[in-house]
């Protein structure tokens, strides 16, 4: 992912209640003549657009019924069907703020700049990394081995904290808006309460079940 080059301005497709997480996967139905004209121009190109949270009616603007953060990706396998539909798998790249609208293609298309994760201080990421794994360990305990093994594997993949948030959020986090919240938080160092009370909650409601 590191050598991808990252445009200035990218196509973006409007979800409502959905958000990717970088280094996540997002399985697409590609079914709306826009974002049919979206992949093809996306396929021609760099393989990339946006995925953003739909807030409200297109027809007020984009600015102000589109989430302000969300994330770029880049199309890992693309299937065209008969009917001209596809069937695709996005994979999340980075966090991008969307900066501007613009209304001269068929579909929605903005200027982008990317948000940097940052965990401060440096020397306490494999504690926080640690204190993650924990609260991972506590919801998980009921699964099945299997289950857990695998969960497990998954966050060995992660060498830094801010990965391993994006992991357990895209994995663990259900509720929307709090998945929302959690991907326009910079600082990773504030997602890893928020993410911990989370699995804290989810454990707890799941033993009174």
């Amino acid at each position: 992912m590191g050598s991808i080059h990252l445009p200035e301005r990218c196509g973006v497709m409007l979800l409502p209640n959905c958000t990717l997480f970088p280094h996540g996967g997002l399985p697409l139905f590609i079914f709306e003549p826009r974002y049919r004209k979206m992949l093809d121009d996306a396929l021609e190109g760099d393989c990339i657009f946006a995925v953003a949270r739909l807030l409200g009616d297109e027809t007020k603007g984009l600015a102000d019924c589109v989430a302000p953060v969300g994330t770029i990706g880049l199309v890992r396998a693309s299937r065209e069907q008969d009917d001209g539909t596809s069937q695709l798998l996005l994979h999340g790249v980075m966090r991008v703020r969307f900066t501007e609208w613009f209304g001269d293609l068929d579909y929605p298309f903005a200027s982008i700049e990317p948000m940097i994760s940052v965990f401060t201080p440096e020397h306490q990421s494999n504690a926080a990394m640690k204190t993650l794994r924990g609260a991972v360990e506590d919801a998980i305990r009921p699964l099945p081995e299997e289950v857990q093994l695998g969960v497990f594997a998954l966050l060995d993949r992660a060498e830094d904290p801010a990965l391993m948030t994006d992991i357990i959020c895209q994995q663990f986090i259900h509720e929307a808006d709090l998945r929302q919240n959690l991907l326009e938080m910079n600082q990773v160092g504030d997602r890893i309460p928020v993410i911990c009370e989370y699995l804290r909650k989810a454990s707890a409601a799941a033993a009174d079940d």
